[in-house]
């Protein structure tokens, strides 16, 4: 008698567990994994970046770049890390050094190929996971005689973009570089830096 009230207790209190955890299972919110890696990052502007191009010691043309990144959060708690700088000296060696653009053809860009390698470059440089992902926020280019022509107090033609500027997460409808934006301010003299806009510093 007593192990049959036993047996009877143990029954259910095996079926009231298993309705609870049916129940809280199915009402439990469903995990995103994308919104958790959207949690883990955080975007880090960056700054606008000018390259002259150079050809036997005379300047051709200038490209103005701005890059932005997708950092891990934890890693980047109490860390100054150089990104302005890295990236520059990224720019420099991947456009002027390694001519990943081609400006007789700028649609043969590959785009991923550029972001891959200053992420990796970057990482390797600050020695961690630190850079998640790459936005490309401005690739334009801004030849020497354009510039002149602003010089002559003539309407200068605006930089050719290399690619469609990507938007920070959220940031849709909003101008973060525009596309087809001109560098604001005077043209600069040949030699010198173009201004970068102030709608991409």
């Amino acid at each position: 008698m007593v192990k049959t009230i036993v047996v009877g207790v143990w029954v259910c209190i095996v079926t009231l567990a298993a309705v609870y955890f049916s129940v809280d299972m199915a009402t439990k919110p469903k995990e995103d994994p994308e919104a958790a890696k959207k949690a883990a990052v955080e975007l880090v502007k960056g700054e606008s970046i000018t390259v002259p191009v150079l050809k036997d010691g005379d300047v051709l043309g200038y490209f103005i770049g701005r890059v932005s990144y997708m950092m891990d959060k934890e890693k980047m708690k109490g860390v100054d890390l150089p990104m302005t700088e890295y990236m520059t000296d990224e720019m420099f060696s991947l456009l002027v050094g390694s001519k990943m653009v081609n400006l007789s053809d700028p649609e043969a860009f590959k785009l991923d190929e550029f972001k891959k390698t200053i992420r990796e470059d970057l990482n390797k440089r600050l020695g961690d996971e630190y850079v998640k992902d790459i936005l490309v926020e401005q690739l334009d280019y801004m030849s020497r005689d354009d510039i002149r022509v602003g010089q002559a107090g003539g309407k200068p033609n605006p930089p050719k973009q290399i690619v469609k500027p990507e938007k920070p997460p959220g940031a849709e409808g909003e101008g973060a570089g525009a596309e087809g934006a001109k560098p604001e301010g005077e043209a600069a003299p040949a030699g010198e830096a173009p201004a970068a806009g102030g709608s991409h510093g």
